[in-house]
């Protein structure tokens, strides 16, 4: 039967083009022929009974439905299925496809992986008309048409497909790339082609760059919207109509539609974004400004812009280099001849905080390279068939780009995409960058499809062409009859830009890891915002341009990439300074920030219009306030990526009730609070700007408008206006946001007609991919009064940078006045914050000054005083402190603060000052209305000197001194650099003098931080009392010691800690061995630094809560040595560098270790070796005490012992190593020849008393005894040191015949009495078992033995020689420099470690170890530490967790404490705990004391010994992990106990933890602390752990979990994302360093991993210094593939160095990855110098696999495939 087509009176607007071919036969098609004198209007449309008929339904689906058409053409397809369903309350998809036929469809990366949740009936959202077919989709809530295709027939043919729809208004805004004049559409019958091309933004209708088949409808003033994307990669146009409707023509594919809904814009694009992914979340340097040019020409000519535009002190980020840079434009080389320091230019910038940016495009030569040389690029992507192909699917197809003959990457192969992440990885370490910019992937092509033409084809000439330009399809790019992978070009043309992007960000990953880095694409689809920014092309400089790109940009919001800009000042032809000054006015605001432009034009960075130009004014104005409001930008990026949100915003978005908002596009928002009014066209200073209905504040003048109105903007100036109700977070600017991020923050307060305003602020290292913190603030004003408070809505990270607001302008305060006398406090209960206030009525402007806010808090104002102790004695009243001219003040009293207190003004006064390049020379003098401090006995000191040196960049030393009377200076050389560091851009810090009271600030420049201000009252310099305070940055304290700490952070509420050297057991506030005068400060912000004070006398310090901090000392001077780290193991590695990096132990000494002080005789140490031996425990290290001595005399052998030298050279020739003890006391009491004292006496060795007062030794006793005497035990301690103990004389260490005669005894016993392999030095504090001397007698000045001042040490009141020597004793440095005891008794132990470990190398001729008790900073360079002799009690299990923490940051990494106790008899469960424990000391040793049970671990039961020797397997299991940690604490300073804030300092949970610690950075030990535990309760930071026992994954991350722990058991987890080396276990470390190395890899949630290996023959001397070593690296990377398979490749990359001999050399043995999935592993490929051998995998559920058989030093690959 013949169609009749019915032709109603169709109104013209509504008319649908029936088929826009020119010359289409119109009855023919069955449509309706109606000419008309406008070329606009369809004069053939279509009948109201065309298109298709529902035929069935899906009785499965009301919506699943099959369609066949009315009218039968020979070309349509005959039947069709309907699918639809609202996927979620807001999403609607609707398919058309042909049921019979597989078409293709886009392999939406993003699409794809969402799950449908519809939750509402899909009848209320769609209806189906049945004949003819149509769709009208409603609005839910109010049953609005949003979309109605009953306007027009459905058309499905195989090339030609056709949908139109009517929509509810004319307000249409998207579909792209396109250049369109105006953002809101018009609809006038105007037809926009959509497909890939590269052409040029000129202003017509072509089809530019991306493909974009989405629009956003704004329905009416109630701000109701929605979206529409049509989910199809073929060719089409659209085209708008009056009706208003709107119709797609598509020749290929499907229609697969998605509706999305809002309430509002905003909201729309927020669901448009979930459906096709949300932003890529910028690095925060990408924010800065960039310049870039096409063909610098060479690298000279691009550093000479670089420094121009540094010299204007242009803010600027980043520099670019276009494909000038590469050899003959070709992908991955660069010009030897013009860019010859091309790999060296990225460190260049990097110098100056900039980053370098280079170019890709993706067409490959196929020529050779220069000289003839293979071109590898290409000859490894044919070798792996990378290319695209001609039609026949074989050959690749050529075309010309750049460099020549090209052929073309086809990244969807997966084949193509592993060799595009291979080339790229090769070639960033060849040219180190910070991002790419990838080019010319429309795909571009200056051939017109292939160099041997296109063939004849219905792809390559379709029916049907849309609109495109050329009205050619293969113009400019391939054939559309090419293969790839995912299809024909014809179908994936506009694809090809995204799959690159797809392709490139895994090349990103692999090349930059962790780090977040940048991408910029010039063809996009949707979804590509997810990975990548992009540009709006190659723009011409035009005044036109500047106004066409914000539309563009606006429009790019909506498409989901916010990272958006034009070229500023345009990329083709010359740009003038009118139209170049106002494009870098508006340019500043553009999210991508980038000048650029073209070969062969004049130069337009802003630098080349002259230094003194107003273009470069103008540039640098408006950038400064870009780098001062980039905190506001990069949390609407923030928001963008999370959330969805605009960056770049439409007005319309905020103010969609009002209709003028809806065609301004020559204003734009950022986000919602800051308009943007450019001036955008010549000649032009007065702009008309429409200000919407709130209350505005002019950026730069302060004052309120609220208004439309005309704007005066002259040259130099744009529109700049604050939205009410805004609180925008701010930071002070920099030349570049390295150093901009550094410095204070702000916030910049506008209330709204309420007077209230909020805001938001996310921040984190914006460098790293994780998101981990967010940050909101909320602050009301109400008149002159300031209420409110700021709240974090998630702390996890605390930035390095420190996250404090040292600022805050509050804009309106129209009656605000304030005039207190007092200082402006914020309050909140744990910190006081202290303000600066200004105020201007005529600005309306409140400033509030260095506030060092810390968010999260309530703030109180409040006036405060700081109460510094002026009375630290006992017996304090108000008569005595009156007389030091102080405040006696009860009823301000709070806590435990002190009642006496200093006067505001006590201290001293600048008088001059000198200003360094390296730093300042201060006098100051002290403020003499203050009689004195208080004490006549020490002299106050009136005038003195003060010296602040810049050492680096993160050091700095202030040194306050007497520069009259020379004073006693602490001898310990330290590594300063002999060039100090004079550039104040590469300074950390700055420095501020407060001349009264005189005080030294020290900022933190990146944040504003004050991280050190002893701008307080109390300095006090007189001879024998020295005190200063200074305020802190926050409660965050770590370090001071040696003394027993009850929590590793320091409680401030006024707890005083005396630091003096004794032989003091721990105990709390007992002041013991060492002394370390140095902490770690955490500032709120989680930037961390370190400070020394360099003095070695009697001190103690004070914390106080407001946090301050007051040091106190009897001698010497200040000499203080500040680093900044700024992470805390930074602040380790930087102190370290300053002190001496520790000392890297020998292997064995890595072993567990056995000693106790009692053995009888050698009888007791053989038998308990052969019951460890049968046992089967691992143990490495025998220890005899002072036993073996005859009456403790050093160097004599006991007759008890006389079988000892034969029992230990036989342990040894078993694996098995010894050590032995050594005090530093002497006997002088012999009647036979002790030659030990002898030749020290002639040599002049000993400790004596100044010559002017006695020539004599000062005499001490210790432990050796009279000869001939029997001891009776019974008796009491200080009978039987009088009867027995012998007089002894301590060795002055300092002296270098000392070291000669140490060095000869050692020597001596080593080759005539006894081998050992290490040494432990203990009793050097010095201790004495008398008090100064015998008779207890000190000669000379007594108040050096009670001074004026006692710090509140451990039995102060029988003075500083209760224990030791007479202070007065003299000692000699090597200088000559005669010096008191009292000043250096602190560095005995000190001075006794470096000659016993010079003796230790030079008599055994291997590394050994040495261990000391007493230690000073910079002993680690030297010795290990034990922590004393500690008491067996379950208390000092984890006291011994915090005391290692501490020596970590001191320096010392070979660290532990006594397992299970030296004094007091053991409890079996206590010590089978800290057996567990004690596996993971760094220095494992089981050591109890003289008179208690044996407590090692075949001591108890068979159960006992089992549990022990499993712990131990582990430790041994992971000893090479262990010695690398050791290696890089050696090399780097890195510690190895390490806290767990060191490694999640982002996380604050963190910064309290003191019962679990970590090894490095993989390993976390929770130990069992306490009697009848068997449930540990611990905290898991955020990281993927895995159960070191069973391998799995525990899936708990940044949260407290209860962690079963019986008896037999400690809890081990490991990082995911760390490679741990580990050897089978043996007995002892002899055995085990022959096994086989292995390798633990838990994957990371990225499926990564990495770790190190440093090996040398485990004894050597100065392996590391000689090179003879092994440093080798491995990484583990994952990757999924489109054919559902999941691959892992464990590589070894990189031999570091490799130094080891041949007998040194290990195989590896069994690798084992965890996290790598549950399903079987199929294949298993290893291949080591280019050959692969297949392996056998032995894979759980835990993914282990096996191999063998490959030394570690050659370059390996496993890589093994499982299938899904």
């Amino acid at each position: 039967k013949a169609f009749v087509a019915t032709c109603p009176n169709i109104p013209l607007g509504e008319r649908v083009d029936c088929f826009p071919d020119p010359g289409a036969k119109c009855e023919a098609r069955g449509c309706c022929w109606s000419p008309r004198d406008e070329s606009n209007v369809p004069w053939c449309f279509f009948p109201t009974n065309h298109g298709y008929t529902v035929e069935s339904q899906d009785s499965s689906s009301p919506y699943g439905k099959t369609l066949s058409p009315l009218f039968i053409l020979h070309s349509c397809i005959k039947q069709l299925a309907l699918e639809a369903e609202m996927q979620t309350n807001n999403r609607l998809r609707f398919k058309i496809y042909d049921p019979n036929s597989n078409r293709f469809e886009v392999p939406h990366e993003h699409i794809s992986s969402l799950p449908s949740n519809p939750s509402i009936p899909i009848s209320s959202t769609l209806q189906v008309t049945q004949k003819p077919f149509g769709l009208t989709v409603r609005r839910k809530e109010n049953q609005k048409v949003v979309f109605d295709t009953t306007i027009a027939p459905l058309v499905f043919e195989d090339q030609y497909i056709q949908l139109s729809a009517r929509l509810p208004s004319h307000n249409i805004y998207g579909l792209g790339e396109h250049v369109h004049r105006q953002y809101r559409h018009d609809t006038n019958w105007k037809t926009w082609p959509i497909f890939s091309r590269d052409s040029f933004p000129n202003g017509g209708t072509n089809n530019l760059y991306g493909h974009y088949p989405f629009f956003l409808c704004l329905e009416d003033e109630s701000g109701k919207s929605f979206g529409v994307f049509l989910l199809n990669s073929n060719a089409m146009d659209v085209t708008l109509q009056p009706a208003p409707a709107v119709t797609y023509r598509t020749i290929g594919g499907l229609l697969d539609f998605y509706i999305v809904f809002g309430d509002t814009p905003e909201q729309v694009v927020q669901e448009f974004l979930e459906l096709t992914g949300r932003p890529v979340m910028p690095p925060y340097w990408s924010l800065g400004f960039q310049l870039s040019r096409w063909n610098y020409t060479n690298l000279d000519i691009v550093k000479e812009t670089v420094e121009r535009n540094r010299a204007v002190g242009l803010p600027y980020d980043v520099q670019y280099t276009d494909i000038d840079y590469m050899e003959n434009k070709k992908d991955f080389t660069y010009d030897k001849l013009n860019y010859t320091e091309l790999p060296r230019f990225a460190d260049y910038l990097h110098e100056r905080g900039q980053k370098y940016i280079l170019i890709l495009d993706p067409a490959i030569a196929t020529s050779k390279r220069v000289g003839d040389a293979p071109y590898e690029s290409y000859d490894r992507g044919t070798a792996k068939n990378a290319w695209v192909t001609e039609s026949d699917g074989k050959t690749p197809l050529i075309g010309e780009v750049w460099p020549g003959e090209t052929v073309f990457p086809d990244y969807t192969n997966p084949n193509c995409i592993d060799w595009w992440v291979d080339e790229y990885e090769r070639f960033s370490k060849e040219v180190k960058h910070d991002a790419l910019w990838i080019d010319m992937n429309e795909v571009a092509n200056f051939k017109q499809g292939s160099a041997k033409g296109c063939d004849v084809n219905k792809l390559n000439y379709p029916p049907y062409i849309p609109k495109i330009l050329d009205d050619l399809m293969y113009s400019k790019t391939l054939c559309m009859d090419a293969k790839q992978t995912w299809g024909d070009h014809y179908d994936v043309h506009s694809l090809y830009g995204y799959s690159m992007v797809l392709a490139t960000k895994k090349a990103m990953d692999r090349v930059f890891g962790e780090n977040r880095s940048m991408m910029l694409t010039r063809s996009s689809f949707p979804g590509v915002g997810k990975y990548s920014g992009h540009w709006l092309g190659d723009n011409a400089a035009t005044w036109n341009d500047m106004k066409w790109a914000i539309p563009g940009m606006l429009e790019f919001g909506l498409f989901g990439i916010p990272y958006i800009g034009a070229d500023i000042c345009g990329f083709f032809d010359d740009s003038p300074e009118e139209l170049c000054r106002r494009w870098m006015q508006v340019g500043a605001f553009y999210p991508f920030s980038r000048n650029h432009n073209a070969e062969g034009y004049k130069p337009q960075d802003p630098a080349a219009y002259g230094a003194d130009s107003v273009l470069v004014a103008s540039s640098k104005h408006y950038l400064t306030i870009r780098y001062t409001l980039l905190p506001y930008l990069y949390t609407m990026f923030y928001k963008a990526h999370t959330t969805g949100e605009t960056v770049v915003r439409p007005v319309m978005h905020e103010f969609y009730s009002d209709s003028e908002t809806w065609t301004v596009d020559r204003q734009f928002l950022w986000g919602k609070h800051l308009l943007i009014t450019p001036v955008l066209d010549p000649g032009v200073d007065v702009v008309w700007g429409y200000i919407p209905d709130a209350l505005w504040y002019d950026y730069e003048s302060l004052t309120v408008r609220k208004t439309h109105m005309e704007m005066y903007l002259p040259a130099d100036k744009l529109g700049l206006h604050i939205r009410g109700g805004a609180i925008l977070p701010t930071q002070e600017p920099e030349v570049t946001t390295t150093y901009s991020r550094r410095n204070p923050m702000g916030l910049l307060i506008a209330p709204d007609d309420n007077g209230n305003a909020d805001g938001e602020l996310f921040w984190d290292d914006g460098d790293s991919r994780g998101i981990i913190s967010f940050l909101i603030f909320c602050l009301f004003v109400c008149k002159c009064v300031l209420s409110g408070g700021l709240q974090v809505t998630h702390a996890g990270y605390n930035d390095p940078n420190d996250l404090k607001f040292d600022n805050i302008t509050i804009l309106g305060i129209s009656e605000a006045e304030l005039t207190s006398t007092g200082k402006f406090e914020f309050r909140d209960g744990s910190e006081t914050i202290t303000a600066k206030t200004f105020s201007s009525l005529k600005l309306q402007v409140l400033f509030l000054r260095d506030l060092r806010l810390t968010l999260g808090e309530t703030y109180v104002l409040e006036w405060n005083v700081i109460r510094i102790d002026c009375h630290p004695e006992e017996n304090a009243d108000q008569a005595n402190c009156e007389a030091r001219g102080c405040v006696w003040d009860v009823s301000k009293k709070c806590g435990q603060g002190p009642w006496c207190i200093y006067p505001q003004d006590y201290g001293y006064t600048v008088t001059s000052l000198r200003e360094r390049s390296s730093g300042l020379t201060l006098d100051i003098t002290r403020n003499r209305k203050y009689r004195s401090s208080g004490r006549p006995q020490s002299r106050d000191i009136d005038t003195l000197r003060v010296e602040i040196n810049y050492h680096t960049g993160e050091m700095l030393q202030f040194k306050i001194f007497d520069p009259n009377t020379k004073r006693y200076e602490v001898p310990v050389g330290l590594s300063v650099p002999a060039t100090p560091e004079t550039d104040e851009n590469k300074r950390l810090y700055k420095v501020a003098i407060v001349n009264e009271p005189f005080g030294i600030q020290v900022i933190r420049k990146s944040t504003g931080t004050v991280i050190w201000d002893s701008s307080v009252p109390g300095f006090t310099f007189s001879d024998m009392f020295i005190q200063v305070s200074t305020r802190l940055p926050s409660q965050y304290v770590y370090g001071f010691g040696e003394t027993e700490h009850l929590t590793y952070k320091h409680d401030l509420n006024y707890h005083t800690w005396g630091m003096f050297a004794k032989d003091q057991p721990p105990g709390y506030k007992m002041n013991c061995y060492g002394v370390h005068p140095f902490y770690m400060g955490l500032e709120n912000t989680a930037d961390a630094h370190g400070v020394l004070l360099l003095n070695s006398n009697a001190m103690d310090v004070t914390f106080l809560p407001d946090p301050a901090l007051t040091y106190r000392t009897l001698g010497g001077i200040l000499d203080f040595y500040m680093v900044l780290g700024p992470t805390p193991e930074m602040v380790v590695q930087e102190y370290t560098e300053l002190i001496g990096r520790p000392v890297l132990p020998a292997y064995w000494s890595l072993g567990f270790q056995l000693c106790r002080y009692g053995y009888a005789n050698d009888k007791e140490i053989a038998d308990l070796y052969k019951e460890m031996r049968a046992a089967g425990i691992p143990y490495d290290v025998q220890y005899a005490d002072i036993d073996y001595m005859e009456r403790q005399l050093d160097f004599v052998l006991d007759s008890e012992f006389k079988g000892l030298p034969a029992l230990v050279d036989s342990m040894r020739e078993e694996g098995m190593r010894f050590i032995f003890i050594l005090d530093p006391a002497i006997s002088g009491n012999e009647t036979q020849p002790y030659p030990a004292f002898e030749r020290g006496k002639a040599a002049d060795v000993f400790i004596k008393w100044p010559k002017h007062i006695s020539d004599g030794i000062v005499w001490g006793k210790v432990w050796p005894d009279y000869p001939n005497v029997i001891v009776d035990e019974n008796l009491d301690w200080d009978t039987q040191v009088q009867l027995y103990r012998s007089y002894t004389a301590f060795p002055d260490f300092f002296r270098p015949q000392t070291a000669q005669w140490w060095h000869h005894e050692i020597k001596e016993f080593y080759e005539k009495t006894m081998k050992f392999d290490g040494l432990w030095i203990d009793m050097n504090e010095p201790a004495s078992f008398v008090h100064g001397t015998v008779n207890g007698n000190c000669l000379g000045d007594p108040k050096l033995e009670n001074p004026p001042y006692m710090p509140p040490l451990e039995s102060k009141h029988l003075g500083l020689n209760h224990k030791t020597l007479c202070m007065n004793s003299e000692q000699i440095l090597s200088d000559g420099t005669r010096v008191r005891h009292y000043d250096v008794h602190n560095l005995y132990g000190w001075s006794h470690t470096k000659p016993t470990y010079d003796a230790v190398l030079d008599v055994t001729g291997k590394r050994g170890i040495v261990v000391t008790r007493s230690t000073y900073p910079s002993s680690g360079k030297w010795a290990g530490h034990w922590l004393g002799d500690n008491n067996a009690s379950w208390d000092q299990l984890y006291k011994s967790i915090i005391g290692m923490m501490e020596f970590s940051l001191f320096g010392i990494s070979y660290t532990g404490a006594d397992i299970c106790g030296f004094f007091n008899k053991a409890d079996y469960e206590m010590c089978l705990r800290w057996m567990q424990l004690g596996a993971f000391y760094p220095y494992s040793r089981n050591h109890n004391g003289k008179g208690n049970p044996r407590q090692d671990p075949v001591a108890w039961d068979k159960p006992f010994a089992d549990a022990s020797r499993d712990v131990l397997n582990i430790r041994y299991t992971l000893l090479p992990y262990l010695y690398t940690l050791m290696y890089e604490a050696h090399t780097k300073g890195n510690t190895v106990i390490r806290p767990l804030l060191h490694e999640f300092v982002d996380d604050k949970t963190t910064w309290e933890i003191y019962k679990q610690f970590l090894w490095g950075p993989a390993l976390l030990i929770s130990p069992a602390l306490d009697p009848g535990v068997t449930n540990v309760n611990g905290y898991l930071p955020n990281a993927r752990w895995y159960d070191y026992h069973t391998a799995r994954d525990v899936g708990v991350r940044g949260q407290m979990i209860d962690m079963p722990t019986p008896l037999d058991h400690i809890n081990l987890h490991i990082r995911g994302g760390y490679i741990l080396p580990w050897q089978k276990p043996e007995n002892t470390t002899y055995y085990s360093r022959k096994n086989p190395l292995g390798l633990i890899v838990p994957l990371s949630d990225s499926g990564t991993a990495e770790g190190s290996l440093f090996w040398d023959d485990g004894e050597g001397i100065d392996t590391v210094e000689t090179n003879k070593y092994l440093l080798i690296s491995f990484s583990a990377q994952s990757v999924s593939s489109l054919l559902c398979h999941y691959y892992c490749k464990c590589t070894l990359y990189q031999v570091t160095h490799n130094g080891l001999a041949t007998g040194d050399r290990l195989k590896l043995g069994v690798v084992k990855v965890w996290g790598a999935g549950s399903t079987k592993i199929t294949e298993v490929t290893l291949t080591v110098a280019g050959v692969a051998h297949n392996l056998t995998p032995e894979h759980n559920v835990d993914s282990q696999v096996s191999t063998f058989d490959v030394y570690v030093d050659q370059p390996f690959i496993i890589t093994w495939q499982t299938s899904v």
